[in-house]
């Protein structure tokens, strides 16, 4: 498989942890909403629906671990996805934990440099839970029947992947304790040379805070320019009144034609490109997205979406933040935003002393819908990316086809009943004995719908279906040993 049909794998599996995720923003947004200045602490229902939300938000990397290694294992087996999860804590535990990082480098706590204080703080993002995902689910489809000696055969098969995963996990986290305080510091020492810039600076600093959020570096420019690491401090400045007007908020009012406008239109873009018969399926999410982008301006929903599926549209949306950033601050069109670059935020920052004409953001905000819209359908539709509902699936035909149907095709591609010794079933699978393994198309199952195809020894099967496992292994056994298949119609693939 190319990089970009893994990275498509990757987008793919990314779905289901993406869906959590408007449920935490909108959390969030709306216990905010309920008491901005205490975040719960004025009020019971906003301290339930801010932690509620944190729940969520505050653990993305726990949510992608699992996600990701259960989506990219061959047969979804939750084995895959408990090693993600467990992997994820070995590395929280490593690198989330100066005291460790100290007896690892042997360098005092307190005489660590702030990058790599800051850095292990930051350490386990995301990113980090999409990269042990992968790792989790790369070693469960290679070592997931594995047979080990008799005196250790109950480690073997499925229960050896957490274990490998384990050592894996060990090994990347000593690789971060080195690398990524490095990094983080060189990104750091980045924006304090471009800090000086003004609406240039906010432009480079839009640019690459949106293009690291995959791997979960932004938080490295945030320290320099919205928080108080050079005594810039964009957000407490803004919101208190003691920064300087048309200055301050430079570095957060361009967000807001793209949070809350430019990336609900690139959702509506995706959602009108999607294949007619995916757009029910992936409307819901893509939906959910959008509102919360717009309420709230949390968006990662929305760029997790097509991120890997289509990275050179991900650049393309870090230029057009970028040039946002730009305009807002040349043209001194400031808001602030405590939460994120929403609606919430938008009023509530709407009349404060340093808020300089936010309605022309609204303005702005409708120029860049157009603009990521027409962008965004362009670009999926030139180039054909497979974003939310274009995925290439084989199946999607057959899917249409009756299950006695589908049960003749798979018989065919299993080779006929002159190859099967047995058919059998549980609730996902098909359970088949062949005379000739080899006999058995994989790329046409996989084109039928199926999930996997497991060998399991010399000469039995299983297919992995979905729900349909009985009835097609039942329709399977009631077709004619003398039927023949020449005419049943297979998927090309």
């Amino acid at each position: 498989m190319n990089i970009l049909g893994y990275m498509q794998k990757i987008g793919k599996a990314l779905m289901v942890p993406i869906a959590v995720l408007p449920a935490g923003g909108l959390m969030l947004g709306l216990g905010y909403a309920i008491d901005p200045a205490g975040w719960g602490a004025n009020s019971a229902l906003a301290t339930i629906l801010v932690f509620g939300g944190k729940g969520i938000m505050d653990n993305q990397a726990w949510l992608f671990a699992v996600g990701v290694a259960y989506g990219l294992a061959k047969d979804n087996n939750g084995a895959a996805a408990l090693s993600g999860l467990l992997g994820l804590l070995i590395i929280e535990m490593i690198v989330g934990n100066v005291a460790v990082i100290s007896q690892i480098t042997g360098v005092p706590v307190d005489q660590m440099s702030q990058a790599q204080v800051i850095a292990s703080g930051a350490a386990v993002s995301a990113f980090t839970g999409i990269l042990i995902g992968i790792v989790a689910a790369t070693l469960y489809n290679r070592f997931h029947n594995i047979q080990l000696p008799a005196v250790l055969g109950f480690f073997g098969g499925r229960r050896f992947v957490p274990i490998v995963t384990s050592f894996a996990a060990i090994l990347i986290s000593l690789a971060m304790v080195y690398i990524w305080p490095v990094v983080y510091g060189a990104l750091v020492n980045f924006g304090i040379a471009i800090s000086e810039l003004g609406a240039t600076g906010a432009g480079l600093y839009g640019f690459f805070n949106r293009l690291l959020i995959p791997i979960g570096l932004h938080h490295a420019l945030n320290q320099v320019f919205i928080f108080d690491l050079v005594g810039i401090s964009d957000i407490s400045k803004f919101w208190s009144g003691t920064g300087e007007l048309g200055v301050t908020g430079i570095y957060q009012g361009g967000f807001f034609p793209v949070m809350g406008y430019g990336l609900p239109a690139a959702c509506l873009a995706m959602y009108h490109c999607a294949k007619p018969e995916n757009k029910k399926k992936v409307g819901g999410i893509l939906g959910a997205s959008a509102f919360t982008a717009i309420l709230t301006g949390v968006t990662e929903p929305i760029e997790f979406a097509f991120m890997f599926v289509a990275p050179a549209l991900y650049v393309v949306h870090a230029v057009l933040t970028a040039l946002s950033m730009y305009l807002a601050a040349s043209m001194q069109w400031i808001a602030g935003f405590t939460f994120s670059g929403g609606l919430i935020d938008f009023v509530l920052s709407f009349n404060l002393p340093l808020a300089v004409k936010p309605y022309m953001l609204i303005l702005q905000g409708l120029c860049f819908a157009a603009l990521y819209y027409a962008v965004f359908r362009f670009a999926i539709i030139k180039f054909d990316l497979k974003t939310p509902g274009r995925e290439s699936e084989l199946a999607e035909d057959v899917r249409q086809t009756s299950v006695g149907e589908r049960a003749a095709q798979f018989l065919k591609a299993l080779g006929g009943h002159s190859n099967l010794t047995s058919i059998d079933s549980c609730i996902t699978r098909l359970r088949l004995s062949l005379k000739d393994v080899s006999r058995a198309d994989e790329a046409t199952l996989k084109a039928l719908g199926a999930m996997g195809v497991v060998r399991i020894g010399e000469n039995n099967l299983q297919v992995i279906v979905g729900t349909e496992a009985e009835q097609i292994a039942s329709e399977m056994k009631q077709i004619p040993t003398h039927q023949d298949l020449s005419e049943i119609p297979l998927p090309s693939h």
